[in-house]
């Protein structure tokens, strides 16, 4: 298995790091639109996008994944450019897949993931969602992809649906689920058993990314992790989630001095709420130490949050050479060429 399965023989190995959440480091580098949240960048500025691979990249993402989240059919229809569809899907395929072979090991996956358009009581909805699926992993395969990758999945029979789909390829595929605060699939599945039935589906990863932080997305992995036999993923937000607001949706910030017009921090005024990088750290070195091998960030990573996944699970990076070193700090360090006068400033600055 593991000779025609790469993934599985790197993750039977190790960890396998992977960078997500593209739509919010691409609007806040004023790429997209919040909101629409399309990526079109791979059209418009593919150097913008590339860069950006190659910074996650040099970060320790050993997954080069095509950003073409939203990029389906129906998306495209509500913003008028239905016929961007497959150039913009293949421009984003093509700079995933060069960014790849610049390090020799990566991988260049194709993306598929929620549709927000399936209805569990109407076939013909069913039947469109399976059809966005079926022509982006036809392209994602024609671009040369090595695996297929399905996300970000609310509905447990869109999840079911995108599996069957990515299966066809004959490519490895993970699928990962993005449950809302209501602490089931939205179509009334649990977790686990969505979980449970993706991994009979012969999905070679399975888990969570997306809405959840890492404090409530750990309870669920644990779980997913005893439940199923093949190898779990976990990509969260950087984002405080609590108990009593489990998801990025509900988030609150009581503190905003000038709160977002729509009336919720999702998705433009998250940033009070982010964590830490030590924060991110202690979640993966934890999902790891669960056997949770496929992990990373998802929306509101940067390249900062993938490095600190890569050296919790003690890895190193082409961009750990500038890993922190507070020894030289002008006022935290112990250099013996640093002012004692300004370094004392530091109990009181």
């Amino acid at each position: 298995m593991t000779e025609t399965n790469p993934l599985k023989a790197r993750l039977d190995a190790g960890p396998v790091i992977c960078a997500e959440g593209f739509l919010f480091e691409l609007e806040k580098r004023g790429y997209l639109t919040a909101g629409e949240f399309v990526p079109e960048v791979a059209l418009e500025f593919p150097d913008a996008l590339e860069s950006l691979h190659i910074d996650f990249q040099r970060a320790g993402s050993d997954i080069v994944e095509a950003f073409t989240y939203n990029g389906h059919r129906e998306k495209m229809r509500v913003i008028g450019k239905e016929d961007l569809l497959e150039p913009l899907n293949r421009s984003a395929l093509q700079i995933a897949r060069r960014v790849a072979d610049r390090v020799p090991g990566n991988f260049m996956a194709g993306n598929i993931s929620n549709s927000n358009i399936w209805d569990p009581a109407d076939a013909g909805r069913q039947a469109e969602v399976r059809g966005f699926f079926d022509e982006m992993v036809g392209w994602a395969v024609e671009e040369g992809a090595d695996l297929i990758i399905g996300e970000t999945f609310y509905f447990a029979g869109e999840a079911i649906a995108a599996a069957e789909s990515a299966k066809a390829s004959g490519l490895p595929v993970v699928l990962t689920l993005a449950p809302m605060a209501f602490q089931e699939m939205a179509d009334g599945v649990s977790i686990v058993e969505t979980a449970q039935r993706l991994e009979q589906l012969g999905v070679d990863v399975v888990g969570l990314n997306c809405f959840r932080g890492p404090e409530t997305m750990l309870p669920w992995l644990r779980q997913i992790r005893e439940a199923v036999s093949c190898h779990v993923g976990a990509l969260p937000i950087p984002y405080r989630t609590t108990e009593a607001e489990p998801t990025f949706f509900n988030l609150s910030d009581p503190h905003a001095a000038v709160p977002s017009p729509h009336g919720r921090t999702f998705p433009t005024a998250l940033d009070p709420l982010y964590t830490n990088r030590y924060e991110i750290g202690a979640f993966a070195k934890e999902a790891y130490d669960l056997g949770v091998h496929y992990i990373g960030v998802c929306c509101g990573a940067t390249p900062m949050h993938i490095r600190e996944v890569a050296e919790a699970v003690g890895l190193t990076t082409e961009a750990s050479r500038f890993s922190e070193n507070m020894k030289n700090h002008f006022m935290y360090g112990d250099n013996e060429r640093l002012a004692d006068n300004v370094v004392a400033l530091g109990d009181r600055a």
